[in-house]
């Protein structure tokens, strides 16, 4: 889970301040952003069905298939994709898990 948090942050790091025609202008940012989704994604396999159980409302097997898609089929990726997953769905997936985090810092080092 702290892989998640740690990623997801990085990437909204990388992106503060870029709207999707800056982003698609800075290779390195959408590389290095890439490289973190695909790692949020393995984190999220690693979870398995507690991620499911323990935060519902988002699409973890969307995650999971993401990494494949960037490990396996990358030319085929839609940057409009990826900018819809750093600014719609990532920003909330953190909140939760920061929030959970906080309240049960023993996890940490379990999820």
């Amino acid at each position: 889970m702290r892989d998640i948090v740690e990623n997801g942050r990085a990437i909204l790091e990388y992106t503060r301040g870029l709207g999707f025609e800056g982003f698609l202008k800075q290779r390195l940012i959408r590389d290095a952003s890439e490289r973190c989704l695909a790692r949020i994604s393995e984190a999220a396999v690693k979870l398995g069905p507690t991620a499911e159980e323990l935060f519902p409302s988002h699409d973890w097997r969307g995650m999971r298939n993401f990494g494949n898609i960037l490990r396996h089929e990358y030319e085929d990726i839609l940057d409009e994709a990826t900018w819809a997953i750093i600014t719609r769905h990532l920003p909330p997936l953190l909140i939760e898990l920061e929030t959970f985090l906080t309240q049960y810092p023993d996890e940490q080092e379990t999820l």
